[in-house]
């Protein structure tokens, strides 16, 4: 039965009575907080859980991605035990099929991933496959990979029983509640306004899937996600299905398929989904379904009949089209808003809510609890969108194709091609006229390489922009290229107080001078990198912060809320008021002369000081990203067509991320999301230069403990012997039979003219093989690669730290 007394106060409320949300009230109640309560609008798994295919496939992208699946697995398993209530797991394993070469270095990939994620996984022949799935045509099958831990589990029993769980525990549920409006108060929450009257809280969990855009404004939130039709076809029994079947995923064919009721459940990702507005489905949209779309579904539909002959005599049962959400990049939201503090969002769930939902549920839980995620899940943040995302046109053109990349092909160097040009930089016709190909970073469109030629190719073995990339590091290696990273993210921070504070949240010494530049990580209590940034001290009370592109939103959230209460500065964003070109290269210092700006020359490295370049004001520090000599530039936005142009006309050329990136490789420059994340550590990065160990700053002591024991991991340099190799990165290492890491970055390093790799290695290892040698399983196929534990190229750094007037 459900409670029908309504509390005038709760601790957290918990939004939507999907698994999401069933998941996170039965973890808050583990965790404690029993006086937690959820509110759904309808009844329990209405909207989008109750017709969930709920396929539980435990490899995702990331190690903690996937943890979060296999916990679900554990959980899913043993909740039976614990509350009576079944959950319908089955564990039947999952079967993915590749018929095209990409396909199956696509699922050999996997695999390794896989293993160095401790999922079991192997590769089978055809032959192999067809035994586990008798009724499949294997007959353009090149191979296959078998995963027996995935399963799959029924999703309203899942709710069942974690709604039992959690109700043992004290917590409570109110069916048929709407919420009205989310009151706050100097930007917190501090209630609701619901259907059944008011209610106080301090958190907020929103969990309400097709319907938290809405839900989120009434917090002054932007959340941006939007529902996608999503197809399955049902059909009778067939003759030859007994008993349950491992799902079987062709994805070349963008197909799902696995048994039901003695009959086939056949869905699909397709190439291009159908965006549907909220408004059509209606507030009281619950257990209802979209109209069948045969037209629609036909190309899928003749895939299937390929795949499965017994489908052509298959009697019908239906076509079920139900609404789910999808964000702009695919990925789920979780964690606290930038906006509102303690409204915190479980949503968007991109088709694997029911995989998900078990450990996501968990992760939210730990973090209302404790102040934090348990792990890095730094994919999921929902401070990773820019306010442009936000926007129904954006929306409704990108989630078409977020659903139809679900089953493609992950090629590197693949690029959104919707919703694109929603920001750019202030050089952006510039580089078009230069034949750049840009990517999007943050919204904002970047050139990624330069070179007047079609669409690239996209591919596993040596990609079509090789050769441009090559020219572009050749450039600045040997003369002087122009890197545009006007997308930096630009904070001010400025006051009396704007050094007692920096000093608060940053773990190196920010009390050098004006003048100086400093490269500092703000770390969380765990001693994990929360951002790297690099802060320049314009003056006593005054600092500029260069942050990552996709960094800024999360930063200012994190500096706003490690404010206290009395202290006397103002943070701001100005990422779009200023551009950023680095010139970078051995002509830079004659190009800085004929511009005007001989001065800089003689400007120590890590420092910065004001110039005017062919008129242009620009503030120039010394410092570079790619291991040549240079300055970035800093100059007002609406001044940059000018400064590019003089550099241009001095002998400079422009370069694009992919060659700063393969530079940035060979030389060891750590990047956020590759091998820094909140999990990883300034010692097990190598950067303890930027840690003073003379003040206080948050993370000090869990830092200064793992200091005291030794970091568990390092990051090393790794240089593959074989040219032709192509490491992507999150690679897995091998020291003869054992994983001992992983590749973080991998590029071609022109420079050394071989293949490079950053890795994080296990510090026991490391020290076991010393400056020997280590195995990269790329895609099945091992390559070795010579071990060094500093940079690949110029490792003292005396070409980027040479003098160019003194």
């Amino acid at each position: 039965m459900v409670d029908v007394s309504f509390p005038a106060q709760a601790s957290v409320v918990v939004i939507g009575g999907g698994v999401m949300g069933c998941s996170t009230l039965y973890h808050l109640a583990k965790e404690g907080i029993t006086d937690a309560i959820l509110l759904e609008r309808n009844q329990l798994t209405s909207g989008t859980t109750w017709h969930s295919a709920a396929q539980v496939r435990a490899l995702r992208s990331t190690r903690n991605l996937t943890e979060l699946i296999r916990y679900s697995v554990s959980l899913y398993s043993q909740l039976e035990a614990e509350t009576g209530q079944a959950t319908g797991w089955i564990n039947k394993g999952s079967l993915s099929i590749a018929t095209s070469e990409a396909r199956l270095t696509h699922i050999k990939r996997q695999e390794a991933l896989a293993h160095l994620f401790g999922v079991e996984a192997r590769s089978i022949s055809a032959g192999e496959a067809k035994e586990l799935w008798p009724l499949m045509n294997t007959e353009d099958v090149l191979g296959a990979v078998w995963s027996p831990g995935d399963g799959r589990v029924s999703p309203s029993d899942l709710c069942a029983a974690l709604v039992k769980g959690a109700k043992s525990r004290g917590t409570r549920i109110f069916e048929h509640t709407a919420v009205t409006n989310i009151l706050t108060k100097g930007g917190k929450v501090v209630g609701l306004e619901t259907s059944r009257g008011p209610l106080r809280c301090d958190t907020v969990a929103l969990c309400s899937g097709l319907w938290s855009g809405q839900v989120a404004k009434m917090a002054g939130v932007e959340v941006p996600v939007w529902p996608c039709e999503h197809f399955y076809l049902l059909t009778k029994p067939i003759e030859g299905i007994t008993g349950n079947m491992p799902t079987l995923s062709d994805h070349d064919s963008h197909l799902y398929i696995r048994d039901d009721s003695g009959g086939l459940l056949v869905g699909c990702f397709e190439p291009r989904g159908k965006a549907i507005d909220p408004a059509r489905l209606g507030d009281d949209f619950a257990f209802q379904l979209l109209p069948e779309d045969w037209d629609h579904f036909e190309p899928m539909m003749v895939n299937a009949l390929h795949r499965l002959p017994p489908l052509q005599t298959a009697e019908v049962k239906m076509l079920l089209n139900g609404p789910e959400s999808f964000t702009p990049d695919g990925s789920f939201l979780l964690g606290e808003s930038a906006e509102t503090r303690g409204f915190f969002l479980g949503c968007g769930m991109n088709s694997v809510g029911v995989a998900t939902g078990g450990g996501a549920g968990m992760a939210l839980a730990k973090c209302i609890a404790e102040g934090a995620m348990p792990m890095d899940l730094h994919e999921a943040d929902p401070k990773r969108f820019p306010a442009c995302f936000n926007s129904v046109e954006a929306l409704a053109a990108r989630v078409p194709e977020v659903l139809g990349k679900h089953y493609e092909i992950t090629f590197p160097g693949r690029q959104w091609t919707t919703a694109r040009n929603l920001e750019v930089t202030p050089l952006h016709t510039k580089w078009q006229r230069a034949g750049a190909h840009f990517g999007q970073f943050f919204g904002i469109e970047r050139p990624l390489y330069f070179g007047k030629s079609k669409e690239p190719d996209l591919t596993f073995g040596k990609p079509s922009w090789f050769a441009p990339v090559g020219r572009e590091v050749k450039q600045a290696h040997r003369h002087a290229a122009i890197f545009d990273q006007s997308t930096f993210g630009k904070i001010r921070v400025n006051g009396p107080d704007a050094e007692s504070f920096l000093n608060r949240v940053c773990a190196n010494d920010m009390s050098r001078p004006a003048g100086r530049a400093i490269y500092t990580a703000m770390l969380n209590e765990r001693g994990g990198i929360e951002s790297d940034l690099t802060a320049l001290r314009l003056a006593k009370d005054d600092y500029r912060l260069y942050v990552g592109s996709a960094a800024v939103k999360r930063d200012l959230a994190w500096l706003r809320r490690h404010l206290t209460d009395g202290e006397n500065l103002d943070i701001r964003d100005e990422s779009r008021d200023h551009a950023v070109l680095a010139l970078m290269g051995p002509k830079s210092a004659a190009i800085a002369e004929a511009l005007g700006a001989a001065h800089l020359n003689r400007l120590g490295y890590f420092c910065h000081d004001t110039a005017e370049m062919a008129g242009v004001p620009v503030r120039a520090v010394r410092l570079s990203y790619v291991g040549e000599a240079g300055w970035e530039l800093t100059c007002p936005a609406g001044q940059a067509g000018p400064l590019f142009e003089a550099l241009e006309a001095a002998g400079a050329q422009p370069a694009g991320l992919f060659a700063q990136t393969s530079m940035r490789i060979e030389k060891r420059f750590l990047a956020y999301g590759h091998e820094l994340d909140s999990d990883v550590t300034p010692l097990q990065a190598g950067l303890e230069f930027a840690v003073d160990w003379g003040k206080n700053f948050i993370g000090k002591d869990a830092l200064w403990a793992e200091k005291e024991k030794g970091p568990p991991q390092k990051i090393i340099s790794v240089v593959l012997a074989d040219p032709d190799a192509v490491p992507l990165g999150n690679e897995p290492l091998y020291a003869g039979p054992e994983i001992v890491g992983k590749t973080t970055s991998a590029a071609f390093g022109y420079r050394i003219g071989k293949p490079v790799a950053l890795a994080m290695v296990q510090s026991e290892t490391l020290g076991q093989i010393g400056d020997s040698t280590l195995d990269v399983d790329i895609a099945g196929r091992r390559y070795r690669g010579s071990v060094l534990d500093g940079a690949a190229f110029d490792p003292n750094g005396e070409r980027m730290r040479r003098s160019h007037g003194v």
